[in-house]
Order: C-alpha cells, then structure tokens, then sequence
C-alpha cells in the first residue's frame, strides 16, 4: 500500500505556505511541541524542500524533556505548570537558543481524553512564539479547543502552530 500524502490536505497546505513564506522571507524556523508529538515537524518535513526552511524540531513530552532539551526551568514548571503560557515561551526560548532558527514556537497542552483539572480542562493547549532580536516580552495564547477527541485536539493544535509560523 502506497500512502499519497500522510497528512490532511488542509494542514499539508499550510505547511506549504510555512515553508513557502519563510524561504520567500529569508528565515528559519524551529519547533518545541509537547501534546502535538511531532505532527509540526511532521508537516513541515512532509514539504519538498523544507530543508531550506526547517531548522530542527524538538519533542519535549515529559517535564524532564522539556527540563534537559530545551532548559526549561524547574521553578516555571512547578509554580505555573507545563500547560502554561510561561513553560511555552520558555520552551520557544529554549528551541531559538539551541537552534539557529530565526523564528520558534512551541507548543504544550492537554489532549486527553485523561490528564484535565478543572483550571486546564482537556482541550486546553499554550502556544508562544520567539523571534531571534526580539526576545523581550512572552508572545503566548492559551486555547481551549472542544474535547472531542485526542486526535482533533492535536490536529488543531498543529494547525495553530503552524499558522504561528507564518511571517
């Protein structure tokens, strides 16, 4: 059985336009996901020619990963969590550090259909972006998407980052 394209038509043409947009700006990007398991890198490399564009992706699952990867301090994961708007910005922060890409983001959140609380319910999923030169103040967004199954959740998820992507 021959497979014509892994991934949705929709997120295979925005991964295009990612690596298209990129090139035509001169820029590289890198990733930091943790509840979309490498479905952004995955996209991205599905692209002829991503090379040119895709610096590296990092898949930082566990708090561990995300400690030893990307240096995610400790502190931020204990006092906001690793579904927060402070572990994604200091996930990006991470990736651009050990990366050279000119552009990161990273993702975290809760896919389920286990693992919500009452203050981060299933659905909920952090994005930040950090653009090299302007490491100032976080640019994040907390979204909470419709718990209507795993898969829904980190295709969503991956469709917000990758649009994060674009210049």
């Amino acid at each position: 059985m021959t497979l014509e394209a892994l991934l949705p038509e929709d997120i295979d043409a925005l991964a295009q336009r990612v690596i298209d947009e990129n090139k035509a700006a001169g820029r590289t990007v890198v990733v930091a996901e943790s509840c979309t398991g490498g479905l952004v890198s995955a996209a991205l490399t599905e692209i002829p020619g991503s090379s040119a564009v895709f610096d590296r992706g990092f898949v930082t699952y566990s708090n561990e990963a995300k400690m030893e990867a990307l240096d995610v301090p400790l502190d931020i994961i204990e006092t906001f969590g690793a579904v927060s708007i402070a572990c994604a910005w200091a996930m990006a922060k991470g990736a651009l550090a050990k990366s050279n890409a000119d552009v990161a983001v990273a993702i975290s959140g809760v896919a389920g259909p286990t693992g919500g609380t009452k203050l981060k319910p299933v659905g909920t999923v952090v994005f930040a972006r950090v653009i090299r030169g302007e490491e100032g103040e976080p640019e994040g967004e907390l979204k909470k998407f419709e718990p209507t199954s795993r898969a829904d959740i980190r295709r969503e998820a991956t469709v917000c980052a990758l649009e994060l992507l674009l210049p």
